[in-house]
């Protein structure tokens, strides 16, 4: 992960994760849903074939570790950081702790998918509770190896990744309290929020280490330079919000256009009942009845 393609993919992948989190919470709360996902059906319920019972956003947390731990081990080609110990040198130190740190990171996030997955396609019943605690523990995972990777790093790596790390911890804090609290959209949209800041700042991180936009290394020896980083990244925190505020309004405005359909639909002309077991139909037959008898 100590490269461009490193920081890249999993500043892709949790962008588009938080968007898409940030759908289903617009339309939560826009729908006036008691949880931020709507629970799967019991397992009897859900027919027989078990491909449809596999959740996707499961199996993109699997994939999404799966490759990150295997670029990291064999990336680029010819590469081998599999080994954790040089049991050739008589002190036996340990090699490639950085690769080691976010291969584990990696193995959490992917643990998180193995757990979606079990939970909503094996139990009888969806423990929604054991999802969330999973997503908890990975995020919580994620900031305190950062915390250890920041170490023999110069100022501005230091820099960056505090910046990282913050942003990670509140979004694994908020769902540590949805473990037991889940029906509070307030933690909803906070997480979406924290989420879209460090993704958001990850993908940053590339363009300040790898790809300065000026074409000039980025100095870590320079106050003003680490000034404007802690600039850069208040502003990541506008664009965080601005980013789910577009969200919810497209997701509003959806939401509105659907539900303008179906109540136009629903209002539609319906012909009177016609058929001779209408119970409005045979009283109306027993009073005519009763009239011509009367005459």
């Amino acid at each position: 992960m100590g490269n461009l393609e490193g920081h890249l993919l999993p500043g892709v992948y949790f962008l588009l994760h938080t968007l898409y989190y940030s759908v289903l919470a617009s339309l939560a709360l826009l729908r006036g849903q008691k949880f931020f996902k709507p629970p799967v059906p019991p397992r009897e319920k859900q027919g027989h074939r078990w491909w449809k019972r596999v959740p996707g956003e499961g199996v993109m947390k699997v994939v999404m570790g799966f490759v990150g731990m295997m670029a990291d081990f064999f990336y680029p080609p010819g590469v081998n950081r599999l080994k954790i110990v040089d049991w050739e040198d008589p002190q036996r130190p340990f090699l490639f702790p950085n690769s080691w740190q976010h291969v584990t990171m990696y193995t959490f996030f992917l643990l998180s998918g193995v757990v979606d997955i079990v939970s909503q396609s094996c139990q009888a019943r969806q423990s929604m509770k054991l999802e969330r605690a999973a997503e908890a523990l990975a995020c919580c995972t994620l900031a305190l190896l950062m915390a250890s990777h920041i170490e023999h790093k110069n100022a501005l790596e230091i820099r960056v990744h505090i910046f990282f790390i913050v942003p990670a911890f509140l979004a694994g804090l908020v769902l540590m309290i949805e473990v037991w609290v889940p029906d509070q959209p307030a933690l909803w949209f906070l997480k979406c929020w924290m989420g879209l800041v460090f993704s958001t700042w990850l993908l940053q991180i590339c363009m300040v280490l790898y790809v300065p936009p000026s074409g000039q290394p980025w100095r870590s020896e320079n106050p003003v330079d680490l000034a404007f980083l802690t600039i850069f990244f208040c502003w990541h925190l506008i664009l965080g919000a601005a980013m789910l505020a577009a969200v919810y309004a497209i997701c509003s405005l959806w939401h509105h256009c659907c539900s303008s359909g179906t109540e136009a639909s629903g209002a539609k002309y319906k012909p009177c009942p016609s058929g001779y077991n209408s119970e409005e139909l045979e009283k109306l037959r027993a009073g005519t009845e009763l009239l011509h008898e009367g005459v």
